[in-house]
């Protein structure tokens, strides 16, 4: 088996079976690759879905069911099953094009011990589909990002797979992309390995859900700070005197209480304006920061 396409999911159903037939439907032969999916626990009609999937497979397709227990505990229960030379790992919200498992194996015919990152266009929806040209507009600067990433099997196993620490919103890839690093293992673009990210404009029911995941996004990187104390990690995350003092100073100018005033009602499930957002995501920011000071201070997540 030349490679194993790898993806994690929780209650993603609206999106999963195309993802899954967009992963049936590669351009290299069904005995060349597999599919590796991890269930974490999904409470609503994954199951389902998963089943009207294995009737149509066309390529091996193995199940992991497991209880919720986060990203990094459900990448390391799929890393146990698979069995590719190589590893492809996307999420359960990017859709690949039929030629994405044979550009990532072409480059690595190129680069045998290489990690390989492909491209990612964000788009609103999977049915308007932009034509699938990556540009510097989609550009991402992580050198690992589980998006869309392949790496040998072994040299993944061999830095110790996830960390299973990890067990809230973020990082856990990036932590991985460190010890490969740091380990040697070299990194390769291919931009012809293309997926779409789903990416829908946030609404004003989301807009809780993002604060808490900036808090938890914060707690975790001062986790991989404590993990790697390096340049890279203190760039990647903002956790450095020069990021920390700006967003200091702002909250003591009380720039949080300006964002929420230009944010209307949150009680309904409504787009959110061009302001909003703007301010929402600011807003976000000062909610990570102001997380990241008082876990520092604390001594401990």
């Amino acid at each position: 088996m030349k490679a194993t396409i790898q993806i994690c999911t929780y209650n993603r159903v609206h999106l999963l079976g195309r993802v899954l037939d967009a992963c049936f439907e590669q351009t290299v032969l069904p005995s060349e690759y597999e599919i590796v999916l991890v269930n974490d626990g999904s409470t609503d009609e994954t199951p389902a879905v998963i089943g009207s999937a294995q009737a149509r497979a066309t390529c091996p397709l193995t199940v992991v069911n497991r209880p919720n227990g986060g990203l990094a505990r459900a990448r390391n229960s799929g890393l146990a099953r698979s069995t590719g030379g190589r590893i492809i790992l996307i999420d359960d919200d990017v859709l690949p094009l039929p030629n994405f498992v044979e550009e990532h194996l072409r480059s690595h015919a190129a680069h045998p011990d290489a990690i390989v990152r492909g491209g990612a266009i964000n788009v609103e929806n999977f049915d308007d589909l932009p034509i699938p040209v990556w540009s510097l507009r989609n550009y991402s600067g992580n050198y690992f990002w589980t998006t869309n990433v392949s790496v040998p099997l072994a040299k993944l196993r061999a830095v110790g797979g996830f960390n299973e620490s990890f067990a809230e919103y973020g990082w856990e890839d990036i932590d991985v992309g460190l010890r490969l690093r740091f380990a040697g293992v070299k990194a390769i673009f291919n931009r012809r390995a293309i997926v779409y990210h789903y990416k829908p404009p946030p609404r004003a029911s989301d807009v809780e859900k993002m604060l808490r995941q900036a808090r938890a996004q914060a707690r975790t990187a001062v986790q991989l700070a404590s993990l790697h104390p390096h340049w890279r990690t203190y760039l990647a995350t903002g956790d450095n005197l020069l990021a920390r003092f700006l967003h200091k100073w702002a909250r003591g100018a009380g720039a949080a209480r300006g964002f929420r005033s230009q944010i209307g009602s949150l009680e309904d499930d409504r787009p959110l304006t061009g302001r909003e957002l703007r301010a929402v995501r600011r807003l976000a920011a000062e909610a990570y920061f102001e997380e990241l000071e008082r876990v520092r201070r604390a001594g401990t997540p």
